[in-house]
């Protein structure tokens, strides 16, 4: 609720939350609907939706209130439009054009889907798909949309499980579907994208996975453009898994990338998704426009199958000045098969004095689990052989797993491990390149992309 002061201007204008109404600040005029107080805002502050799409507060003192005489929708109780969970009928009723190419749109939940919860002033995972895709018209003209919802949680929380199902979902709709688009949480998509990678076999299909760094609510919101780029590349000659988003902060391009090279490098960047030891597949522009950016094996007439198999008893260990081998025997004495470490520099872990990995390491690898090495400084490749601490922690049992990203390489070991109990398979299978996780050699231009 706003201050009694407030409420008292607003009842003697007859205005409501919702209705368009103008702030007059000591002559400065702010225009734009009327929204509901923040619950930890300012009671004492008027908020506006702008034109933009940006919200603003001004404070009531020495403010004036006044309806807008421009043109103002349907006023509309506060709680219809704005309680938590609410989905207004009218935007569940979408059409699109049958005789377009089907493509398959699976949403999971994230910023994507989230609109800001005005009562909070959080932004909240609110929307239905048919609801995200009615605000996105342009979609209409590109392709006929099938729309599933197999679970929606924030990324934050998903689980080996979470990606099971998600195999499992778009394996079936590649069936039906020229390509498939899965809308995600930023926060965790460069893991999906790997976890999909590898469970989806023999893919002949596009699959593209996309999120949004900015609420749709917000003027700098990034989801339609992401969405719209990623149904460009649902419907090319790409089979591949990977991430569609913004290739820069403005509404130019997009970059789609390899799921098993891809990460996010920035908190709030529109741009945060970045190749590392890789250059994007292809760069693709809202009007269908695709340039490659390298060879991508083409769309085929092969029937995808969801591997699903998966070992959840996998953790990935940071190496860090100080740390204690300790962490390796706490994961090993609660039954886990298989670590990822990331090492630092070429593949050197601590190796002396008490700080020493190697005892715990060999204790480890006695017990049968796979112990990896991936490089903590993302770029780059390892290579153990050229300091004597990397070769000690070889010859204690690290598998060092060439140019991999620690995140793909956390997904690819649990993946390994619900495929086999043997430690060498396991160990063979690391060394193998599925999805394009190893690199013979770093393509040239591809650092800080």
């Amino acid at each position: 609720m706003y201050s009694g002061k407030i409420q008292k201007a607003l009842e003697a204008q007859g205005i409501r939350v919702g209705d368009r109404i103008i702030v007059d600040k000591a002559g400065r005029m702010y225009e734009g609907l009327l929204m509901p107080r923040i619950e930890l805002g300012n009671r004492n502050a008027v908020v506006l939706k702008l034109d933009n799409g940006y919200n603003i507060g001004v404070d009531f003192t020495g403010a004036k209130l006044m309806p807008s005489k421009a043109a103002e929708p349907k006023p509309v109780k506060e709680e219809e439009e704005f309680e938590l969970g609410r989905v207004r009928p009218e935007l569940t009723k979408v059409k699109f054009d049958r005789k377009k190419p089907p493509v398959s749109i699976i949403t999971t939940g994230g910023t994507i889907t989230s609109r800001v919860d005005y009562k909070t002033g959080g932004v909240t995972a609110l929307m239905s798909p048919q609801e995200m895709v009615y605000n996105i018209p342009e979609l209409a003209q590109v392709a006929n949309f099938r729309m599933l919802n197999p679970f929606s949680v924030m990324s934050e929380s998903m689980t080996s499980g979470h990606w099971q199902q998600l195999a499992k979902a778009v394996a079936k709709e590649l069936r039906r579907s020229r390509g498939v688009i899965v809308t995600h949480g930023t926060d965790t998509l460069h893991f999906t994208a790997a976890a999909l990678s590898f469970m989806l076999r023999d893919l002949g299909k596009p699959v593209v996975l996309a999120g949004a760094q900015r609420s749709t609510d917000r003027g700098s919101s990034d989801g339609a453009f992401n969405l719209i780029c990623s149904a460009r590349v649902a419907l090319s000659d790409m089979a591949a898994v990977g991430i569609c988003m913004h290739g820069s902060m403005a509404d130019d391009y997009c970059i789609f990338t390899r799921g098993t090279k891809v990460r996010k490098m920035h908190t709030s960047r529109r741009d945060a998704f970045r190749p590392i030891n890789d250059k994007p597949l292809a760069m693709v522009w809202p009007d269908g426009k695709i340039k490659k950016m390298q060879s991508v094996p083409k769309r085929s007439t092969g029937v995808a199958k969801a591997d699903t198999a998966f070992e959840p008893k996998v953790a990935i260990i940071k190496s860090y000045p100080g740390c204690m081998p300790d962490v390796i025997d706490f994961y090993v004495g609660r039954g886990y098969r298989g670590l990822v470490l990331e090492a630092t520099g070429l593949g050197q872990l601590p190796t002396y004095g008490k700080v020493s990995w190697l005892k715990s390491i060999k204790r480890a690898t006695d017990k049968g689990v796979l112990v990896c090495g991936a490089a903590e400084t993302l770029y780059g490749r390892l290579n153990p052989n050229v300091y004597s601490e990397g070769r000690q922690c070889k010859e204690a049992g690290v598998l060092f797993l060439e140019d991999m990203l620690p995140e793909t390489a956390y997904v690819k070991l649990g993946w390994v491990l619900g495929h086999t109990r043997s430690v060498e398979k396991a160990k063979a299978m690391m060394l193998t390149n599925y999805a394009g996780e190893i690199t013979a050699r770093t393509l040239p231009g591809s650092f800080l992309y």
